[in-house]
């Protein structure tokens, strides 16, 4: 079956969605249904997976309403900047450090409030959508991961068709749900900036955050749920990243040779770098180790599609998983810095406060700027970059698409 991977990352999602746009455009698939059986994604992942899963009657129709979202965003549909909830906010953040100690319990959970946001996916995700898409044969599985704040786990929840696989692991939980906007809320609650979002489970609220920040293997839960062909879209540039470690170790030998340092970096950059931990590093290296997996698939298992161990000496069956990865052309934190004036003004006051960071590390800004103008960017840079590639993308999507999906009898 065909997967499709979606990564973490804020308002860099958008991204995505121009890849998503392109795609719906080729013709041998633009009028039928999405050719991925199954979808899994994280925060703003999350939020463009269940669009895809529910999405309309045609793939084209489903990728177009993707972008159509994107580029008509708002920051207020996602936070509210209003003076009175940001003040209230800042004055709940100086109550519990002025005297949270002495009281012994805290009101804040987050700098900004989300509610918006709740609302816009509420509006965006028709109540019954994936589970018609199942039935109809389109979909075999939706998977949403997030992280619990009380233990520290990642759960993904999966709407499938019934007999998917559930696995459960030290770190990793897989729960059978109905997918609703809750679980997507939660999946793109950006730790401290957004507000842990309650689920319940097991006859209780938990408490969940985006689950960039403990889904260390992106690829990992579209794999387990069988996947043996993966589309994985990142928002980190690795040109942009490469460049960028050059010129960090020319600065470090320039520096060293003249006996000083560089100048420390303001709080806004460190905060940058924090999301990047989050968002940026994990599927290169995930992808990294699912090719080395490949290469000891092939090598120990005689060259076949699936290695064939002696019997009960593992406990789960292995299999080559071919992957297709895009990622932007461009730093997207550079792009940010262009529309930097578009964020609301007293939330870019409050930015400032931070500091400025270099523009090349500016990477706070490119997460939370849910505003068109750069969503539209994004758009299109993830637009023409699908199109730089888009025969090899056709190719990759129709060796794994619809017809294969009916040969394995899941096509209704």
């Amino acid at each position: 079956m065909l997967g499709l991977v979606l990564t973490a990352g804020g308002a860099r999602g958008a991204y995505q969605a121009g890849v998503l746009k392109r795609l719906g455009e080729i013709p041998a698939l633009a009028d039928g249904p999405s050719p991925f059986a199954i979808v899994t994604g994280a925060s703003a992942g999350a939020i463009n997976g269940a669009m895809l899963a529910a999405g309309g009657a045609t793939f084209r129709e489903a990728t177009s309403e993707v972008a159509r979202l994107w580029s008509e965003l708002r920051v207020e549909q996602v936070f509210r900047t209003d003076l009175l909830t940001l003040g209230l906010g800042a004055a709940g953040l100086l109550r519990d450090l002025a005297l949270g100690g002495l009281f012994g319990t805290t009101v804040t959970s987050s700098f900004i409030d989300a509610a918006p946001l709740r609302t816009l996916i509420a509006r965006i995700l028709p109540k019954g959508a994936i589970a018609d898409a199942i039935s109809r044969g389109h979909l075999y599985a939706l998977a949403i991961t997030a992280t619990s704040y009380h233990s520290g786990r990642c759960f993904t929840f999966v709407q499938g068709r019934a007999g998917h696989p559930v696995w459960a692991k030290s770190r990793r939980v897989v729960m059978p749900v109905e997918i609703t906007a809750d679980h997507v809320c939660a999946s793109a609650a950006i730790p401290l900036v957004f507000p842990p979002v309650p689920i319940g489970c097991a006859g209780r609220d938990l408490y969940f955050g985006d689950g960039g920040l403990r889904l260390v293997t992106p690829c990992s839960p579209a794999i387990r749920l069988g996947a043996t062909r993966l589309l994985a879209i990142g928002i980190r540039s690795t040109r942009a990243a490469d460049a960028l470690s050059r010129e960090e170790l020319g600065a470090a030998e320039e520096t060293g040779a003249q006996g000083s340092y560089l100048t420390p970096p303001p709080l806004a950059q460190i905060c940058g770098v924090f999301l990047n931990a989050i968002f940026l590093d994990h599927l290169d290296t995930d992808l990294d180790h699912l090719r080395r997996m490949n290469e000891l698939i092939r090598a120990y298992g005689g060259g076949g599609e699936v290695a064939t161990p002696p019997s009960g000496s593992v406990s789960e069956p292995m299999r080559i998983v071919t992957p297709l990865a895009l990622s932007p052309s461009e730093d997207l934190a550079i792009v940010a810095q262009r529309f930097a004036h578009r964020m609301p003004r007293l939330v870019r006051y409050m930015m400032d406060g931070l500091g400025t960071p270099d523009a090349q590390s500016a990477d706070l800004m490119s997460y939370l700027l849910f505003d068109a103008s750069y969503t539209r960017a994004l758009i299109q840079i993830g637009y023409r970059d699908a199109g730089e590639r888009i025969d090899e993308i056709e190719a990759f999507l129709r060796r794994g698409g619809r017809g294969a999906l009916a040969n394995q009898g899941f096509a209704a």
